[in-house]
């Protein structure tokens, strides 16, 4: 191509295997990429006993991280929406560099934190999650369902494969110099793959069916007022998400099984809940993005629900198992849904928005959770709390559901 279009991709290049191809270096950059949300988690005791400080102190890096993490995928969807998505992956693998390399360096909590929060959090990881998957939805049409599972699927596969890495490495060379090596490898890996990622998509926004300019026209309810929603829906359903997964080690402590046997069922959630995200955008690719949403938001909504009655050790595998496979295609329906009502070109930020307010949700689930469980002594009140949130998720998928459905027949 040449001209003025030369990053730009050629229509028939959408589902084509350039785009598989696509995908899977966009899946390998979502799992080294996301390192920045696991290691300051691995990383947790030995910060405790460096600095000298209690077991709260040690998770504010968690916790800076995460809104870090938040605040910069909004930033990044931008920036992919103006520039493409290298743009912000360079940056991300450069400030991933740096970061871990400070962080390696710091001689202060405030200082670790900083390095964490801001460049590995916001500057680094944040570009490999919500733009990377927002620009994966532009390269499909037929089967973007399944290609947005996959490439949200890095989140878990990173969680599954970093930490026993990064643990077996600080224990061999410490954590400041596992650190060093984490920034090479950023480096190495990222850097190559970011520039696979050159060529930008077609954003040329059609007509369709219902509406000009790629968007729709919904019935009674703005675009504004479907984004707000869609926000909340996001935060709603974390929330609930997150009492097993944040908690469930810290349950079966309390039910005498061991914090062994909850890493185990936490291990069964997450890692099938890959599979869960792959089925589910499968699924999406026939029903929609809509429709899959209220599925696996009702799905998960049972298995919160059988997490009160049965606390045997074999029921709580199983019940593990099915919220696992229940709610790991929650996320990516998201951007599915804001590919349906809004213009590609707003893809990036629209799109990291949503996914960036669930990572909120995750980490407000996870407090509320505690503080519930301080306030009553037992975690069957924060199951409840986890349920009602999920309920007002899914009455926002089932009034958006029939609204889409109204105005398709209008």
């Amino acid at each position: 191509m040449t001209g003025n279009h030369a990053d730009t991709a050629d229509a028939d290049l959408v589902d084509s295997p350039y785009a598989w191809r696509r995908l899977a270096v966009s899946l390998a950059l979502s799992t080294v990429g996301g390192i920045g949300l696991w290691s300051v988690v691995v990383t947790l005791p030995v910060i405790e006993q460096e600095f000298g400080i209690d077991r709260g102190g040690a998770s504010l890096p968690y916790t800076a991280t995460m809104i870090g993490f938040a605040v910069g995928g909004i930033v990044m969807g931008r920036l992919a929406d103006r520039f493409g998505i290298f743009v912000p992956l360079l940056v991300a693998t450069c400030m991933l560099a740096v970061g871990y390399v400070a962080a390696a360096q710091a001689e202060s909590l405030l200082t670790f934190m900083l390095a964490q929060s801001l460049l590995i959090g916001m500057m680094g990881s944040a570009a490999t999650f919500g733009p990377l998957v927002a620009d994966v939805s532009l390269w499909f049409e037929k089967r973007r369902g399944i290609a947005v599972g996959i490439v949200a699927s890095g989140n878990y596969l990173s969680g599954t494969i970093w930490p026993p890495i990064l643990s077996e490495a600080i224990q061999t060379v410490g954590w400041r110099e596992a650190h060093i090596w984490i920034a090479v490898t950023c480096v190495v890996l990222m850097l190559p793959m970011a520039f696979y990622l050159r060529r930008r998509a077609d954003v040329t926004d059609k007509p369709n069916i219902l509406g000009r300019n790629g968007t729709i026209k919904p019935e009674g309810v703005s675009l504004r007022t479907i984004q707000i929603m869609l926000i909340v829906a996001g935060l709603a359903c974390c929330i609930a998400m997150s009492m097993p997964q944040v908690h469930i080690v810290a349950y079966c402590g309390d039910l005498g099984y061991g914090v062994a046997r909850g890493a185990e069922m936490l291990s069964v959630m997450l890692g099938l809940g890959v599979v869960s995200r792959i089925i589910s955008g499968l699924i999406a690719d026939k029903i929609g993005g809509l429709c899959t949403l209220l599925l696996g938001s009702t799905l998960q909504c049972m298995a919160l629900f059988f997490y009160i009655p049965y606390d045997g050790l074999v029921s709580l595998y199983v019940v593990s198992a099915l919220f696992g496979l229940s709610q790991g295609g929650i996320v990516p329906s998201y951007a599915l849904i804001v590919r349906q009502y809004f213009p590609a070109r707003e893809a990036g930020a629209r799109v990291s928005l949503v996914l960036m307010t669930t990572v909120i949700g995750m980490a407000i689930g996870g407090w509320m959770s505690g503080e519930i469980y301080d306030y009553t002594g037992s975690y069957q009140a924060a199951f409840i709390n986890g349920i009602a949130w999920n309920l007002v998720n899914m009455s926002i998928a089932f009034f958006l559901l029939m609204n889409w459905r109204r105005t398709r027949t209008a």
